[in-house]
């Protein structure tokens, strides 16, 4: 019986101490669970006392907004005595090394454990302890290996042996049970996350973005999940400067040949410089003479600047668990998942349809402009618009007076074929690209009505009330749904890929056109010379949805080819030729996430064979930095040169993270050097194809020695939904001021970013990024105002951008002061904004600020130590 069922929810908090429980990617959590809870209730599920709202629901289980995480104002369900925990407990005695004799000081009131949290009927909402050590600026330096704290242990006993739950639902992308200590695969009862759940079937709502952590969740915690949808995206948009610097170039194009051209230019530059854009965009002096062609140029430059940050796509609001986007909500994401060919589906990019008509390439028109040529920026803005228009139409015609889509398969019958009648043809007939080829229109078209019915399908909650009743839960990919519409819907037990079928052949092509733009940037920036060595990240998500693009990129960079035997499996790779390559093999140093140690132990063995194989070719120096590098390292070290070619690097087995991101959230740091240390005690540890099995060797003295050489450093963006500041892991992985610290000339290397979130990969510099990320998200109306109106979590959302802003200042020192300054003006300057946050979480607004002050010191600091 359903109303005998009990249920344990488990919500998060993190970083502890700021008002933050209830943390979860993307995911409005306590609305969220209201709808979970309703629903269960209309099943038959006993939750007795469920309060009339979300906002009360949250009140019951916080007491006020404000509350901490140690703090009395969380609602304590369960005091535990130590005896009794002690009993409940078996490994309790292990966890003493790490944090003494029960009950200790977290999740204590110094005589008893504290379990937090709220029951209603059958239903028990708890919040989760963290993993202890954020605020410990030495634990983070030193824990490889730390067990979960006496708090945390007390509250996975209570659910299974005191509240006796039937199962566990953990709610949202993600906790800290699955990262606990322990075997990477194959759980053993002395592995932590074993211990911690027990016999419990456990249930998890995780981002439907996020396979690599998902992965995790189910190798070393056991977890059925199933996946949600991230809110629906909106284009940026543009606002304030950046708007009337749209109008001012609309005035250009239509008056540059009058007199008033000189004049609209001028203002044009003006503009651009009240809007930061001369960081982006180099601008002449004021008052200086333009000639007419310059203008073209200079004007070209600025609007290809403000397009790409119109056209970006940026999350609006957090999503509820049961609440899909309505049709027109998914417009944008249907036009990124436009943008892409299909070569294998037989299906072509409407750009690229649009491009054609006017008898041009797609791919010539971005390279011009990118180039700022003022005929190209306004060319794709125009196909880019008219890309909009067509399927806002088809959108139209497919949906009710409500904006519910209905029977879109039997929509697209009736109106595929019928010619002037197609509602994409009804709205290209009154642009330029009226003669675009209609049977390409009509291949497209009725593949993008079948990802309409996807994107809007709501399985979410059926899929949790099948795995409450032990049903099959049906399995699905994890990833993109703009590279891979096959991810939707929501409600899957998410899986990955194959590990060993990376990287593919498309991934290894599209490398290459990344690998080759960054030698090209770097070497306009360095006087013409390429970089002998980058230092680089790979993600396990990123790898997943790209099938293996940043991990060819490596390849790529080094000079080698993956591959496949017969089965597709990717198991060994072959040196370019050196003529074939046409440049020198760049030295790289490879530092792989946790999470991509776990999953892909075979890719990181195929590239400590790759670059060995690399070191030991009879090449010339110059032309071979890995062999280069090597030498001279095997000589510094007085070991051979397959040792000294050393360069793929991780945690320790069953560590994750360098835990930068921890000091920086807790500002627990007080200097750079205390947070590269941290980088380099927990990074440091080599895989070694030489010693099969051996597991992560620590191999420090290499690793900063090939660090040393590194002249510039290398990160990827491959999805619109994660950004630089969305998340932590990009600057916690962050090594540039430290590799600046290692080098014996002190020079700071060139920082870069790719980003192949649109079909026009760019590589940009890192502070590029930043400025991008800060107008499109922080500091843009669209996306603080839409987070401000989801109340509680919405002022979150805000803080922990500016947060990860704050650690790219204090990692890599390439945040502009103007950045900070604009965040303070924006929300503790304007009223209304400060009045909102205030009302919804006081502690958080508080946070907002001392962010704010906290990267202005974090420039301070950097500005100081290159005056050193």
């Amino acid at each position: 019986m359903q109303a005998e069922k009990r249920v344990a929810i488990t919500v998060f908090s993190f970083p502890p101490d700021k008002g933050n429980v209830g943390t979860a990617a993307y995911l409005n959590v306590f609305a969220s669970i209201f709808s979970v809870l309703k629903d269960l209730q209309r099943d038959g599920y006993n939750v007795d006392g469920l309060p009339e709202t979300s906002e009360a629901l949250i009140e019951d289980i916080l007491h006020d907004k404000e509350a901490q995480f140690s703090s009395p104002n969380l609602n304590v369900a369960y005091k535990m005595g130590v005896r009794e925990y002690q009993k409940l407990t078996p490994y309790a005695t292990a966890l003493e090394e790490n944090w003494g004799k029960p009950p200790g000081n977290l999740n204590s009131d110094g005589e008893s454990l504290l379990v937090y949290g709220k029951q209603f009927g059958n239903v028990f909402i708890g919040v989760q302890p963290t993993f202890g050590y954020e605020g410990d600026p030495m634990r983070l330096l030193f824990s490889k290996s730390a067990s979960p704290h006496h708090g945390f242990a007390a509250y996975y006993s209570f659910v299974e042996k005191i509240f006796k739950a039937d199962a566990v639902l953990h709610f949202g992308t993600h906790g800290s049970l699955e990262f606990m200590p322990g075997k990477q695969v194959g759980m053993s009862d002395a592995c932590y996350p074993d211990s911690l759940i027990g016999n419990i079937p456990n249930v998890y709502y995780y981002a439907a973005n996020n396979p690599s952590e998902a992965t995790i969740a189910k190798r070393r915690s056991y977890a059925n999940t199933i996946s949600y949808l991230t809110p629906p995206a909106e284009n940026a948009g543009l606002y304030k400067g950046l708007k009337q610097l749209s109008e001012l170039i609309s005035s250009y194009q239509s008056l540059k040949d009058t007199g008033r051209g000189q004049q609209i230019v001028s203002s044009i530059i003006s503009t651009a410089r009240q809007c930061n854009l001369d960081k982006d965009v180099d601008l002449p002096e004021e008052g200086e003479e333009i000639s007419a062609k310059d203008r073209d140029l200079v004007v070209g430059k600025v609007y290809s600047k403000i397009m790409e940050i119109e056209s970006r796509l940026l999350p609006c609001g957090l999503h509820i668990i049961g609440e899909p986007p309505s049709a027109m909500e998914a417009v944008a994401t249907l036009v990124n998942i436009a943008a892409l060919d299909r070569p294998e589906d037989g299906i072509s990019s409407l750009p690229s349809i649009l491009a054609e008509t006017v008898g041009r390439e797609i791919e010539d028109i971005y390279r011009g402009s990118d180039k700022g040529i003022l005929k190209d920026v306004e060319l794709l803005r125009q196909i880019t618009e008219a890309s909009r228009g067509s399927i806002s139409a088809f959108v139209e015609r497919t949906t009710n007076k409500q904006g519910q889509v209905v029977n879109v398969t039997d929509k697209l019958t009736s109106i595929l074929g019928f010619g002037v009648n197609e509602p994409w043809i009804q709205y290209l007939s009154n642009t330029k690209f009226y003669r675009a080829e209609r049977e390409k229109l009509r291949t497209l078209f009725a593949f993008l009505g079948e990802c309409l019915k996807l994107v809007v399908a709501d399985n979410e909650l059926g899929s949790l009330k099948q795995a409450l009743e032990g049903k099959y839960v049906e399995p699905g990919p994890g990833g993109d749904p703009i590279r891979n519409p096959k991810v939707l819907p929501t409600g899957k037990n998410i899986h990955a890929l194959d590990p060993q079928s990376i990287p593919t052949t498309a991934a290894m092509q599209s490398a290459k056109v990344v690998v080759e733009r960054l030698l090209e940037r770097q070497k306009a920036d360095n006087g013409g010379k390429y970089p002998e060595t980058v230092a680089l990240v790979l993600w396990g998500t990123d790898n997943i949805k790209t099938y293996g693009e940043s991990l060819a990129q490596v390849m790529w960079m080094i000079g080698v080819e993956p591959i496949a035997d017969t089965f597709g499996r990717v198991n060994r790779v072959e040196p370019v030729s050196l003529e074939e390559l046409g440049r020198p093999r760049i030295d790289v140093v490879v530092n792989c996430s946790g999470v991509f140690r776990d999953l892909f132990i075979n890719q990181m063995n195929l590239l400590d064979r790759a670059v060995k194989m690399v070191a030991e070719l009879d090449e010339p120096a110059e032309q071979n930095y890995v062999r280069k590098h090597a030498l001279e390292q095997a000589q510094s070290l007085g070991v051979g040169v397959r040792e000294a070619a050393t360069r793929v690097f991780s945690n320790a087995s069953g560590s994750y993270s360098s835990n930068i991101n921890l000091a920086v959230e807790n500002s627990s740091w007080n200097d750079e050097k205390q947070l590269q240390d941290m980088y380099l005690s927990r990074k440091s540890f080599a895989f070694d194809c030489d010693a099969p099995g051996a597991g992560m060797t620590e191999k420090r003295n290499v690793f900063e020695m090939a660090l040393s050489t590194a002249d510039a450093t290398f990160q990827n963006l491959d999805s619109s939904e994660i950004s630089l500041t969305d998340v932590s892991h990009y600057f916690d992985s962050d090594p540039t001021n430290l590799v600046q610290n290692l080098r014996k000339d002190g020079k700071k290397p060139s920082a870069y970013i790719a980003d192949t979130t649109t079909a026009n990969a760019q590589v940009r510099t890192l502070s590029e990024t930043v400025r991008l990320d800060a107008r499109t998200k922080l500091l843009n109306p669209k996306w603080y105002e839409g987070m401000l109106s989801t109340g509680y979590e919405g002022v979150r959302e805000i803080e922990k951008r500016l947060t990860n802003t704050v650690g790219w200042s204090a990692t890599s020192g390439q945040v502009d002061n103007w950045v900070y300054e604009e965040a303070n003006t924006t929300f503790i300057q304007d009223e209304g904004n400060v009045k909102q946050a205030h009302e919804d979480q006081p502690e958080l607004f508080q946070e907002v600020g001392s962010d704010i002050l906290g990267g202005q010191r974090a420039r301070v600091l950097g500005d100081l130590r290159g005056k050193c």
